[in-house]
């Protein structure tokens, strides 16, 4: 199949053109950017447009045959998902000039999408426009019309970038795009598939790097002294020997211990319940014994005469029996005191109940009477928010 190769001229004067431009462009930007800092692209959603214009000329017959080399425009608007990959939609717009035979030249529109990879355009940093250099290739899906006819198609491209300024906002450089137009079967029709290639130069302007910021320095005379600032006499607002910048209380006279605040006020004990019966239970059982009836009367005595006390009640057990059964042995002496203390006259929302089963012996389980001081209540004072009321 005979391919149609563009006149030497028009390949000689984009080859020249290209390095026209890229030599000066790449001394100029030495001198500038060698000396900046390292930087990276900016952050954020990284958008850039890119103008393909370019040679285009059909490599396989029909299309060969009956035009001559003409022009193509691409555009592409184009996402950075990272440093190496952007995706985005494309246009493209095509002609061919009939050859002097036919009469109508050869005009396409493709409108598509897809992605580039590339070196990003933060590599070498310190570097100038020669060492920035981002080689690409590319690749689109394509819905092309020609005339009345739609059709599938696809493109690839490879080229190299360099940047035109410090931010690297701006790139140029040579490229080089295959177009593949399908044809379906057509009766009466040449329905070989187009092919046409287009080069030029692209042009991309997008985010670039991030902005520096010089490093801000006081441009002082030589023969200029700065005056020397007076100095403030530290404030003590209250007086406690502690300046305000070290005192977290200003206004309040405090100890530098505390930095300059009062020391914390020291609660005062709960008092004890000092009993003079000791509180005992019948063996594997939570009936109270009648001699716990005066101890137990000494404490609705101090509960009535300090409202403003809550008490728990914890109840024991020897080692006599099982830990589950004696966890329940244990509660249920707790309960049998509360219960007595609420019906000789204490609120019982001063009043709570918790055993402990045989965990905390304060005598030995190994004899009786070790065992028969374990069955005991004992009280856990505590001063209350509130007082509490005193009838139940």
């Amino acid at each position: 199949m005979p391919i149609k190769s563009p006149p030497r001229a028009v390949l000689g004067a984009a080859v020249i053109a290209t390095c026209a431009l890229a030599v000066p462009i790449a001394h100029a930007d030495d001198a500038v950017v060698a000396t900046a800092p390292s930087r990276h692209l900016a952050t954020g959603l990284r958008l850039g447009l890119r103008l393909e214009p370019g040679v285009a000329v059909a490599v396989t017959d029909p299309q060969a045959e009956m035009t001559s080399t003409g022009f193509g425009q691409t555009v592409k608007v184009m996402v950075g998902v990272g440093r190496y990959l952007e995706l985005g939609p494309s246009a493209t717009f095509t002609t061919l000039p009939a050859v002097p035979a036919m009469t109508d030249a050869g005009t396409s529109w493709a409108f598509g999408g897809g992605g580039r990879l590339m070196r990003p355009h933060d590599a070498a940093p310190d570097g100038g426009a020669l060492r920035a250099i981002s080689p690409w290739i590319d690749a689109d899906l394509l819905y092309v019309r020609t005339g009345d006819l739609s059709r599938p198609g696809f493109a690839t491209g490879v080229g190299a970038s360099m940047p035109l300024d410090r931010d690297r906002a701006y790139w140029l450089g040579p490229y080089l795009r295959y177009s593949h137009i399908l044809d379906g079967a057509r009766a009466g029709f040449d329905d070989r598939d187009a092919k046409i290639l287009t080069f030029g130069l692209s042009l991309e302007v997008g985010r670039g790097l991030a902005k520096s910021r010089a490093p801000m320095i006081a441009d002082v005379p030589e023969d200029e002294t700065p005056a020397p600032v007076a100095e403030v006499a530290p404030v003590d607002r209250d007086g406690d020997g502690v300046v305000d910048g070290d005192d977290d209380c200003p206004d309040v006279a405090g100890v530098a211990d505390y930095r300059g605040c009062p020391p914390p006020a020291v609660a005062p004990a709960p008092p004890q319940l000092e009993l003079t019966q000791h509180i005992a239970f019948a063996w594997n059982s939570s009936e109270l014994t009648p001699d716990s009836h005066t101890g137990l009367d000494e404490v609705v005595v101090a509960l009535r005469d300090r409202t403003d006390l809550v008490v728990q009640v914890d109840g024991h057990a020897s080692s006599d029996g099982g830990e589950v059964y004696n966890q329940e042995l244990s509660e249920a002496r707790a309960a049998a005191v509360v219960d007595y203390l609420v019906a000789h006259g204490i609120a019982r929302d001063r009043l709570a109940a918790k055993g402990f089963s045989s965990s905390m012996p304060t005598e030995s389980n190994a004899t009786r009477d070790g065992r028969v001081a374990n069955r005991r209540v004992e009280f856990v004072i505590a001063v209350a928010a509130a007082p509490k009321g005193n009838t139940p």
